[in-house]
């Protein structure tokens, strides 16, 4: 399971009821925060989930209202919480831009090579856990060095028991072998194969994060069957030119996308001032009835085979 919480969900600036673009992805016992706009810090706190085994960082770009966060931050991470490493991962001009800040923050020479850690990314795998895959996309926006990101849990077989059974195979070690994709020798002297007490190959839930970006084309075989496709909404079709000026897509863009891409839920963020987000949404769910504007702290729980879940804020269980 993937759980998704939006720390900031606004466009360039701030606003009363949203901050800039931050979420956390909570996996198993990872935590990968996505962006680390201004006022980010606060969002995590007022969130509840805290800065608990908050050690890897994704960015999505270097434009100042993803990043601007990350200097405060760090600084905490590295005074208060005791944090052995910092892992931020991003495309070199991001990550040229984050040098520069830590060392606004740590002082030239001083940032700490054991604590912050900068890492470039390309596209392809960037974290592999039990089960499931981290990996990044290349997006059009502004400039190079643009990423999203796919949380994929890995095509799992399940174990039948009524197979075991009608071949004899007694529960213990000799399931548990087959379960991990290797043979056992019965008492009997058979040798059973997983292939023959496995069901049908179940495909894992994948969860797909797009920040800023500029056209669709790219993306819809990498989002193709996501069960859930966070993308920004910053525009209305009305402005279409204006996003296109500026490096960005409309709503109906996004949804236009969810619907070829066979996606299940959309849900959309990096929601201009100058929109109600009832506008947004109605714009959206013309084209695509499976999508939702995410608010600040909103949480979506990602399920292998279940519906979305999603839960507005303002607290969580601390994890």
């Amino acid at each position: 399971m993937f759980e998704l919480v939006f720390l900031g969900t606004s466009a360039s600036a701030p606003t009363v009821y949203r901050g800039l673009s931050a979420a956390l992805v909570m996996v198993q016992e990872h935590r990968f925060l996505i962006d680390c706009g201004e006022g980010t810090q606060r969002q995590i706190l007022r969130s509840g989930l805290g800065f608990r085994r908050l050690d890897k960082i994704l960015l999505t770009h270097g434009h100042l209202d993803h990043i601007l966060g990350l200097g405060g931050l760090a600084s905490t991470l590295g005074h208060w919480e005791a944090l052995d490493r910092l892992d931020i991962y991003g495309g070199a001009p991001a990550l040229a831009r984050v040098q520069r800040l830590m060392e606004v923050v740590f002082g030239a020479g001083n940032i700490p090579k054991a604590g912050v850690s900068l890492n470039p990314i390309d596209e392809g795998s960037i974290f592999e856990g039990k089960g499931f895959t981290l990996s990044a996309f290349a997006v059009p926006h502004r400039g190079k060095g643009c990423f999203g990101f796919t949380f994929e849990e890995r095509t799992r077989s399940p174990f039948d028991n009524r197979k075991a059974e009608a071949l004899g195979i007694p529960a213990g070690p000799e399931r548990r072998e087959l379960v991990s994709g290797r043979p056992v020798t019965l008492a009997s002297g058979r040798v059973v194969h997983p292939e023959e007490v496995l069901g049908e190959p179940q495909k894992g839930a994948k969860l797909c994060f797009v920040g800023d970006v500029a056209r669709t084309g790219p993306l819809h075989k990498v989002v193709a069957g996501a069960d859930l496709l966070a993308i920004e909404a910053t525009y209305l079709e009305k402005e279409r030119e204006l996003a296109k000026g500026h490096g960005h897509i409309t709503a109906g863009a996004a949804a236009r996308l969810a619907q070829k891409a066979g996606v299940k839920k959309l849900v959309l963020h990096h929601i201009s001032r100058r929109y109600h987000a009832q506008a947004v949404l109605e714009e959206a769910q013309a084209v695509f009835p499976e999508t939702v504007v995410a608010g600040d702290l909103d949480l979506f729980q990602v399920r292998r085979g279940k519906p979305i879940e999603r839960r507005a804020g303002p607290k969580y269980v601390v994890r």
